[in-house]
């Protein structure tokens, strides 16, 4: 089991930044690609960005691409995801993610691919 929790959400006016963190406990969570989605109310939960194992290979949605970046540190078991230029249409609770079977250099946007979920810290972005 991993289990993980998500930190440093809030409320940014446009064009601001934060930088939210996704610390893991229990099973070792080095070799896991770990991704960041988000929820928006009445809406899907969708997907924002993804890392492998080691940080070499990361990928993004095209609506983030170029103003977020997602990095990671093992020896601190935490991922990260630092948002910059936001907009209100940012607003939403993000989601960190674990998967078990996405291995070395595998990612994937897919809910379905991620095994392990935080609880979610909520983003508000004011215009």
């Amino acid at each position: 089991q991993v289990q993980l929790m998500e930190s440093g959400g809030g409320l940014v006016q446009a064009g601001g930044s934060l930088r939210l963190s996704c610390a893991a406990s229990g099973r070792t969570f080095s070799s896991h690609t770990v991704a960041w989605f988000r929820q928006a109310p009445g809406k899907e939960r969708e997907f924002v960005a993804a890392i492998t194992w080691s940080g070499a290979i990361t990928y993004y949605a095209d609506s983030v691409k170029g103003r977020f970046t997602i990095s990671r540190d093992n020896a601190k078991n935490t991922v990260y995801l630092q948002m910059n230029s936001l907009k209100p249409e940012d607003t939403a609770v993000y989601y960190c993610a674990a998967s078990v079977g996405l291995l070395g250099t595998r990612v994937s946007a897919m809910r379905a691919r991620y095994d392990y979920w935080g609880q979610g810290t909520q983003v508000t972005v004011s215009s």
